[in-house]
């Protein structure tokens, strides 16, 4: 559920925003929300679960994300869903650290540990994947609203399931918190996922973004030190020391990085390379998501305990890289079973197996005590990665399919074509005007042609989300307009 809810909102976005009525600069803060929360909390949930009992701030999660949102499908005004985002944020911050630290210490034997880490990992893997495709169904086929409302199922089938199976707690000490610390490693990591995220509304080299990124940076040295010197560390460093734990961390960074970016690349290149319908792109992601079910449930039971997790994870990088390989190859003309679908299946398989086995990793062998941190580790790690991978690559990506495009009878280029003609009158009345041109005025321009353009060419266009005043430059490069 909260995997999903990464992606699921994206594609609702601009039904949300025509009927809120909030404009295009704020629509950012619907998705960075829930990431800055999500991103910035997870070592306090991880911790809060080893302390207050999992059972306890696993239905505590559970309800509190539920009700954030019933809250933001029911918004009636925008500031109300960015609240309603953020506390989504809040609550999966305690459940996901949460859910893996249960799976840790209920399955601890040799031969269900492997099968429960695969399911799991199977489910986180292919949240994303499915959230694109469940995000254009509900949106194209009831309201934008039922993205938010669709949780509150998964999440009365979890609280049922959580309330029939999962152990009362027994807590025997007074729980402890390191004050100092969490409020360090939250300003850390709010820092870090802020400066990403900034970053899609300025450039890399803006004083905020930067200035963000490298105080995070600077407070988790901080934070090392803090934790050396306290009786109850919230982050205890004998979790992120250990080899294995310290790999598994690293891994999943890459991961996020690597998956979430790939699903905005090919969901940008299906709808407006080669004109797929929100729920067609979604469906064609299933080839992935089977590949990722597939090795993250025979993965464990089949390689990881003959060959050792560094094996299957550098294998599993491999094989996904030559799904990457495979689709920088795709053209206007590619056809998706020759073309596409070997490349996602490959993709599906390596994220697979390197889910499965990181998630063991980072768990495997830790105190009872701190199964809570480790898990929050994880989940930090990858939500870290994603933002990060986003902003890294998506103004190149979003130039590759709207403005380089070869072949002259496909609807996109005529809209290129268009946009260029367009741009030459708007320069040229500029001109006339003896006045430069303004890089946020020419950014409100390109979006206002490129919507009107795919309009007239008959495919659907989401420019407002991939044109900002820093793509100016670069737009007008590739549009050989410089």
């Amino acid at each position: 559920m909260v995997t999903l809810d990464a992606t699921v909102v994206n594609i609702a976005l601009p039904e949300a925003q025509h009927d809120l009525g909030f404009s295009d600069g704020s629509r950012q803060w619907v998705i960075t929300g829930y990431a800055l929360a999500f991103g910035s909390l997870p070592p306090l949930g991880g911790r809060l679960g080893d302390l207050f009992g999992r059972r306890t701030t696993f239905v505590t999660g559970l309800i509190g994300f539920a009700a954030a949102s019933v809250i933001g499908g029911a918004a009636t005004t925008f500031d109300l869903l960015v609240a309603a985002r953020v506390a989504q944020g809040l609550f999966a911050a305690l459940l996901a650290p949460t859910a893996l630290s249960l799976l840790s210490v209920t399955f601890t034997e040799p031969a269900e540990r492997p099968k429960a880490f695969g399911i799991f990992s199977a489910l986180s893997g292919a949240g994303a994947a499915v959230g694109l495709l469940l995000g254009g169904m509900l949106t194209e086929w009831a309201s934008w609203r039922w993205v938010m409302y669709v949780n509150v199922i998964f999440a009365g089938v979890a609280l049922v399931g959580a309330l029939l199976f999962l152990a009362k707690p027994a807590v025997t000490e007074r729980p402890k918190i390191d004050i100092p610390g969490t409020v360090v490693v939250s300003a850390a990591l709010f820092g870090i996922v802020y400066g990403f995220a900034h970053v899609e509304s300025t450039s890399w080299t803006d004083p905020v973004a930067l200035g963000s990124m490298i105080s995070g940076v600077v407070l988790l040295a901080v934070l090392a030190w803090l934790e050396l010197r306290v009786a109850h560390p919230l982050l205890p460093l004998r979790v992120v020391l250990d080899r294995t734990r310290g790999g598994s961390f690293l891994a999943v960074f890459v991961l996020g990085m690597g998956m979430f970016s790939i699903f905005l690349f090919l969901t940008y290149y299906l709808e407006a390379g080669i004109g797929y319908s929100p729920i067609e792109a979604g469906l064609s992601f299933l080839p992935m998501v089977a590949g990722i079910v597939a090795s993250s449930t025979r993965v464990p039971s089949l390689l990881l305990s003959k060959v050792g997790p560094k094996v299957v994870v550098s294998v599993s990088f491999l094989v996904s890289a030559s799904g990457m390989a495979l689709l920088t190859q795709l053209t206007l003309n590619s056809a998706y079973v020759a073309d596409i679908m070997p490349g996602m299946i490959l993709l599906g398989l390596g994220i697979g197996g390197v889910m499965t086995t990181a998630f063991q990793g980072a768990t495997a062998g830790v105190h009872h005590e701190d199964a809570g941190v480790a898990s929050a580790l994880i989940n930090t790690s990858q939500q870290v990665g994603e933002p990060a991978a986003l902003e890294a690559g998506c103004t190149r990506l979003y130039l590759v399919v709207q403005i380089e495009l070869k072949d002259p009878g496909h609807p996109a280029s005529r809209v290129a074509h268009r946009v260029k003609e367009s741009l030459t009158a708007f320069f040229r009345a500029e001109a006339e005007q003896g006045g430069a041109s303004d890089p946020d005025l020419l950014a409100r321009q390109l979006i206002l042609v490129f919507d009107g353009a795919s309009a007239r060419a008959g495919i659907k266009a989401d420019t407002q989300a991939g044109l900002t005043a820093p793509t100016v430059a670069a737009l007008l490069d590739a549009a050989d307009m410089r």
